[in-house]
């Protein structure tokens, strides 16, 4: 029986601590781009797509204390972290941009916040 809710207990900490990394992510992106006033880039919107819903479904997860949100929330954090990488990539990798240009006005090669911060890679 302990072993039971030594896992239930562990799950639900484990989805808290999902909630409030993606609480942080989505009212991190909000400030840099309402309040500091940062443009986002056409993969910047694509990574917001699939990040603001991992909000709502981790944060009704963690009050309900049910772990089964997690087949809701892995196929979003996976594309999500793919768009991330490869904005990552076009940002480091001279050249590697050309696979689809952005078109909104902001080039998705461009790095606001890691040359101002200076510790990031």
């Amino acid at each position: 029986m302990d072993n039971v809710s030594n896992k239930s207990k562990r799950q639900g900490l484990l989805l808290y601590v999902a909630w409030v990394v993606s609480l942080v992510a989505m009212f991190g992106s909000l400030y840099f781009s309402e309040i500091k006033g940062y443009i986002p880039c056409e993969l910047c919107w694509f990574q917001r797509i699939f990040m603001y819903p991992l909000t709502l479904i981790l944060g009704i997860g963690t009050f309900q204390n049910d772990s089964s949100v997690k087949r809701f929330v892995l196929p979003l954090a996976l594309i999500g972290g793919g768009v991330s990488l490869m904005h990552y990539l076009e940002q480091k990798i001279p050249g590697f941009g050309g696979i689809k240009p952005c078109v909104s006005g902001v080039p998705c090669s461009a790095e606001y916040i890691i040359r101002k911060l200076g510790y990031i890679v």
